[in-house]
This record gives C-alpha cells, structure tokens and sequence, in this order.
C-alpha cells in the first residue's frame, strides 16, 4: 500500500515541476490575461497562450510524439528470434494538431480564409499603396542581415527575419521549409507580436510623425468595378506564380478565397472559408503553436535571440512604412496620412485598425481605416512574395 501511495505521489505533476516550467506557466497565465482582460487580439493569444499552458504543465503528455516499443517473443533458433510484435504508444493530441503546422498545411488555409475576408478594392483603388506594403517588408531583410551577424545560418536568418511581417502563418510556413528545428519560438514570436500589436506601434508611428501629420484627412477612394475585383486575383496570382513558384501555394491560396468572395457565384464557399473553416484552423493551429513553446525548447539563448530580432524585425517594419508616405508626400499632390504606412505590415485588419485608432486620437472625424487597409492588404501580398524570395535562394 505504501508502495501505491508513493507511486501515486511521484505521478503527480506538481512534483515534477521545475522553474523552467513555471516560468513558462506564469508566462501563459499572464498572456491569458492580456487577451482577455485587455482585449489584445484574444482570438489568436487565447488558443497561443492555453496550449502553451497545457504543454508544460508536467506529464501532461500533449504534445508527446507517438511510441513504438518492439518486443521479441517466442523461441530462439540459431540466436534468431522467430516472431516480434510491436506495441505502439499513441502520442498527445496537440502533437498531432502540430503535424498541421509542420507539414505546412495550416498556414495555407489560414491564407484561404483571410483572402476571403478581405477586400481589394483599397489596394487596387489606389495602386501606390502597394509601396507602403513593400516598404513595411523592410524589416524582413534589414533583421536577416543581423541574424546572418549574429551567427545564424542563411536559412535561420530567413525564418527569423520573415517576423517582421507580422504574418504568422507566413512566417510557419516559411520555418517549416528552411529551419523546422526553429519552428516552435519563431511561430510563438510571430503570433505574439501580431497579437501585441496595438502595444508595438503605435509608439513607434507617434514618434515619427507630427500632430499636423497624424490629422491629414485623405479624400475617398475611387469606386472598383466587380469585373476588375474578379480579375485582380487571377492577375496576381498568374504574375506572382511565374515570377516566383515558390510563392505559389500561399498567394494561390489568398488569391483562390478573394475569387471565392468576389464572384458572387460561390457565396456558401466563401462563407465556409470566411467562418467555418477559418475559425477551426485557427483553433487548431493556435494551440499546436502554443504547445510548441516547452520550457526545454524554449527558453534557451537562441530562443531570446530570435524574440529579440522579431520585435527589431516588426518595429524596422513599422517605422519604414511610416518614413515611405513621408516620402510619398513629398512627390504627391494628395496628402497621404502617413500612420496607414504602419499598416503595411501585414497583420490584417489589426495594424489597419491600430492606424485608424491613432488618427482618431488627434481628430475623432477622420476615419482613415479603409485607406489604412490598402497597404494593409499589400503587406500580406508583401510577406508571401519576400517568403518565396527567401525560400528560392535557400531551399
């Protein structure tokens, strides 16, 4: 009886608990907090911040990978064994959800489902935004020259630096590619920061801008016809594929959901990719990307390395965006507000929404949220192609 009690106590997770997994539970607790009680982005850092809760709370087994044990039976003959027989242990359910985000299955849906979402008609009302969307891809290669600096390899540095496009699902997809061993903080950090958006940026696009700057109302967008709408998808798509392939299955799969939208012809699939869908994938790769970060991977000096280059990475990416409508509006009749260059990173709607909130700081009637969306749209376009200029040089 002795010997049950003691087995029992020894099976208990709060004996085995170490600090490494405390911290990483305190960590949990506190992002939890920040999604509900503040709001910050609660449908991405909930799912994130439970599975990383669930992950290292001890023995839990969640993210445990499957377990084959051999065993031999029978009688020995000429020291062979006649017959063995395999007993396999299954894995933890969130392993198996990982698969999604490791085989690269997941981002592409996510893709799917954000295309058909959103709409094109800022961007393609006004073309120049498509700049801000470059400019804000700064950040990508400004933080993959410091990571080649800081001693990571040529495909470490890509999937580090492709955080500063504020794209999480770009940023699994492209690690899951060049450096899988890294998938596990670089999806944390990416998800986090598109997460903390509204703590990131704005500081940022405060300190580059002027009052007179932040209050610039822009004149309404020209109207876009349905048929140009149709056409834009398939365009990009086409152009986009021949130039770079390796581009093809994320802006194929944006491009297929804003065809499912706008050609009014297959309504219940764009329903299903704009909320079904998109709400279970969400789901399932938040909490596979939270389980990820276990106390042993995750806090490690590499690991702080690559949080560190991401915020520099999202931060670069911010600012570029920013100083690019300044220029702009050095050449340009019409005035741009320069807070939607920050939205050019491309965490959609949050970054287009965090520009519209600060213009609205410095004058309530100026509503700048679709113009923000343009770049806002073309930084997701932006990440996907400097993902598949990342992926063609080092794969």
């Amino acid at each position: 009886m002795v010997e049950v009690i003691t087995n029992f106590i020894q099976s208990m997770g709060i004996v085995n608990m170490d600090w490494r997994q405390l911290a990483m539970i305190l960590v949990a607790c506190l992002l939890l907090y920040l999604a509900i009680s503040k709001g910050f982005e609660p449908l991405l850092l909930v799912p994130i911040a439970f599975g990383m809760l669930l992950s290292n709370l001890p023995l839990s087994g969640v993210m445990n990978g499957a377990v084959s044990i051999i065993e031999p039976i029978g009688s020995t003959v000429n020291n062979t064994l006649e017959a063995n027989v395999t007993t396999k242990t299954a894995g933890g359910l969130l392993h198996y959800l990982f698969l999604g985000d490791e085989l690269g299955i997941f981002p592409p849906l996510i893709f799917l489902g954000v295309g058909a979402m959103t709409d094109f008609g800022p961007l393609i009302s006004n073309p120049k935004n498509i700049l801000l969307g470059a400019a804000a891809q700064f950040g990508i290669f400004f933080t993959f020259i410091g990571a080649l600096l800081l001693g990571f390899t040529g495909p470490e540095a890509a999937s580090t630096g492709i955080i500063g496009g504020a794209d999480g699902p770009t940023a699994i997809y492209l690690t899951t590619k060049l450096a899988p061993h890294l998938l596990a903080p670089i999806a944390v950090a990416a998800y986090s920061y598109m997460a903390l958006v509204p703590i990131i940026q704005p500081p940022i696009m405060r300190a580059l801008t002027s009052k007179e700057e932040r209050s610039i109302v822009m004149t309404q967008s020209k109207p876009v016809s349905k048929k140009v709408k149709i056409l834009f998808p398939i365009t990009v798509t086409i152009v986009v594929s021949l130039l770079l392939p390796a581009a093809a299955t994320l802006i194929g799969m944006l491009m297929f959901g804003n065809l499912l939208k706008e050609c009014t012809v297959t309504d219940r699939l764009s329903d299903t990719a704009t909320n079904a869908l998109m709400n279970i994938v969400t789901i399932f790769l938040g909490l596979s990307v939270g389980a990820s970060a276990k106390a042993e991977i995750f806090l490690s000096a590499q690991t702080l390395k690559i949080f560190v280059l991401g915020v520099i990475a999202f931060g670069i990416g911010t600012a570029a965006g920013v100083i690019c409508a300044k220029i702009m509006n050095k050449f340009t009749k019409e005035k741009i507000n320069p807070l939607i260059g920050a939205a050019g990173v491309s965490a959609v709607p949050m970054a287009a929404r965090v520009a519209h909130k600060e213009a609205q700081k410095e004058d309530p009637s100026n509503f700048i949220l679709m113009h923000a969306m343009g770049p806002n749209v073309a930084g997701v376009i932006g990440s996907a192609v400097a993902a598949g200029i990342l992926l063609s040089l080092f794969s």
